[in-house]
């Protein structure tokens, strides 16, 4: 065959190739990113620092499993930005907030959030891979920066994280009720045109990653249905979700979605595993909680751990505040939300406590043996070197009866084998309470008079 036939098949194969493929690959909304005129550094660095606050101000919840399988979607999603978008500093990061609302956001850089409330509301995998496409295409697009670009300041702008929570799917909940972080109103949610943005790009992300885009349409829909057909206040200034769906629904008729990798057994799994949990707070509780001076992050933070504890002291002082009790008198108590610790000096520091007792209390689900189970899973998976050591048998906590187990393992910090006791029970409210002892197991008799004290005079106050 000579030179010029073999050039005219070439070129006749190239043509044919062409007007072979799907029509789908040509019609699907071409995305330009916003003017921006900052760095992707300062992107990076947007989205660390206030990684950091979020964690503070957010309940995360500690489930290795559901953290495990919800970071699996997400670097699935990531793997499939268009290429235009994708930038090597950017960090993707996923975990989940323990609220209930229906909601996620991502900070700059990759740092994203999705609350369990998300989780438990999606029918099925592809619905909570949209939600996350959704952000993710925030993140990827530099919409945060972009914003600050128009508004001139990313210094003045940025530095409120409102404005970045305002990327949350269901149109900036987060940042519009958590004003005790600094958000105004008006900074706490992306322009019509960025949300539309994010819904066509996260389109086009499920597509390539083997989810039918639809199904973040139908996202909305949830949206409507819990909020008794209409849209919901906070995003009036939103496109409305009935727009949005058929925006979508019509973009996913020119998508060529890409072989399904969806694992609906292991979504179910999860959402299930969730679903048992004591049920979580709103967003306006968490708020009220941030505005009380309330945060995620640990209370014992900044404490100094010591080799040797004094032991707890025979005279007793009484705390009230969620709960009455009395405590040994030289022991410090370190309050956070509905959670108070008591420790000695020398077992408190950023890890928590190595000596002590830890009192809480959370809104019952109505089956105390679901949730007392629920809740030494989140135990175990916060404290990986722990082991539930026995079955749950019928105690008292106070005057409420309810349910113990023990649970021990090698401390990372004391180095030595701990125990810890969880003692759940209804109060007289429905009220989920709980007590948790800790103390090394070779020093366990000198605290049992003290373990013993706190849970006959234990009283709940709400």
């Amino acid at each position: 065959m000579n030179r010029t036939l073999k050039q005219h098949l070439a070129a006749y194969l190239a043509i044919f190739a062409i007007a072979a493929a799907p029509f789908t690959a040509f019609a699907q909304t071409r995305i330009e990113r916003p003017k921006n005129k900052y760095k992707v550094s300062d992107d990076v660095k947007l989205g660390n620092d206030n990684a950091q606050k979020v964690e503070q101000q957010f309940p995360i919840l500690n489930d290795r499993e559901a953290t495990r399988y919800v970071a699996e979607v997400g670097e699935r999603l990531v793997a499939a930005i268009p290429p235009q978008f994708r930038e090597p500093s950017f960090d993707y990061s996923f975990k989940i907030v323990n609220a209930s609302d229906i909601n996620a956001f991502a900070l700059p850089g990759g740092p994203m959030f999705v609350n369990r409330g998300m989780i438990e509301a999606a029918k099925n995998e592809g619905e909570m891979a949209g939600v996350m496409a959704h952000e993710i295409s925030h993140v990827a697009l530099r919409h945060a920066t972009a914003q600050a670009t128009k508004q001139g300041s990313v210094g003045n702008q940025l530095g409120v994280i409102g404005l970045i929570l305002g990327g949350a799917i269901l149109g900036g909940e987060a940042g519009a009720q958590l004003g005790a972080l600094g958000a105004a109103a008006w900074m706490t949610k992306y322009s019509r045109e960025y949300e539309t943005q994010a819904d066509t790009l996260g389109a086009q992300i499920m597509a390539q990653a083997g989810y039918d885009p639809r199904d973040l349409a139908n996202m909305f829909r949830t949206i409507q249905a819990q909020s008794k057909g209409s849209g919901p206040e906070w995003l009036s200034s939103h496109p409305d979700p009935g727009n949005r769906y058929e925006k979508i629904s019509r973009e996913a008729q020119m998508l060529e979605i890409g072989p399904d990798h969806s694992n609906m057994r292991e979504f179910r799994r999860v959402r299930e595993r969730l679903r048992a949990l004591p049920p979580a707070r709103t967003m306006a509780e968490i708020e009220k909680g941030a505005k009380e001076g309330q945060t995620g992050a640990n209370p014992t933070a900044g404490g100094t751990y010591t080799r040797t504890v004094a032991g707890p002291a025979r005279s007793t002082s009484n705390y009230s505040g969620i709960v009455d009790v009395r405590v040994p008198s030289n022991w410090k108590a370190f309050e956070s939300g509905d959670t108070v610790q008591f420790a000695p000096e020398g077992a408190y520091g950023n890890s928590g406590i190595t000596r002590g007792a830890m009192i809480g209390m959370m809104r019952g689900s109505g089956d105390l043996s679901r949730d007392a189970q629920a809740y030494v899973n989140q135990v175990l998976d916060a404290n990986s070197y722990l082991q539930q050591r026995s079955r749950f048998s019928n105690t008292y906590l106070g005057d409420y009866r309810g349910y113990m187990t023990t649970l021990s393992g090698r401390s990372p910090i004391t180095q030595m084998t701990e125990i810890a006791t969880v003692y759940v029970a209804y109060d007289d409210n429905n009220n989920f309470v709980y007590m948790v002892t800790v103390v090394p197991s070779s020093e366990s008799s000198r605290y049992t008079a003290a373990f013993n004290r706190m849970l006959s005079t234990l009283r709940t106050n709400r």
